[in-house]
């Protein structure tokens, strides 16, 4: 899968389970870690690890393998890594916190 195929992909599989706010940047050049991050809200600790599960398992389907994913036990911030893009799926008060569009936008 070509990366702006898999960075779609990711935007559509978190769309699926009623994400919201969904943003992709860019952050090619200006981050060591990936070239693309997706980011969206999820309403409560149990629909972010639920986007992010059903994202994982969608990923898995189209025959790829996450890096990783981590902060499934707090439900607040849950990143999806697949190396060259990541899932952040965040709830409301994190997102305003962190400000992830400001810093790496």
């Amino acid at each position: 899968m070509q990366q702006n195929e898999l960075t779609l992909f990711l935007a559509d599989k978190a769309d699926d389970m009623k994400a919201q706010n969904i943003t992709t940047i860019d952050v090619q050049g200006k981050s060591s870690v990936t070239d693309y991050m997706v980011i969206c809200t999820g309403t409560s600790k149990r629909h972010v690890n639920s986007i992010a599960e059903h994202v994982a398992s969608e990923v898995k389907k189209a025959g790829m393998e996450p890096i990783g994913i981590d902060g499934e036990a707090e439900g607040e911030w849950v990143v999806v890594d697949m190396g060259s893009s990541m899932l952040h799926v965040m709830q409301d008060e994190q997102r305003a916190l962190y400000q992830l569009e400001k810093l790496w936008g």
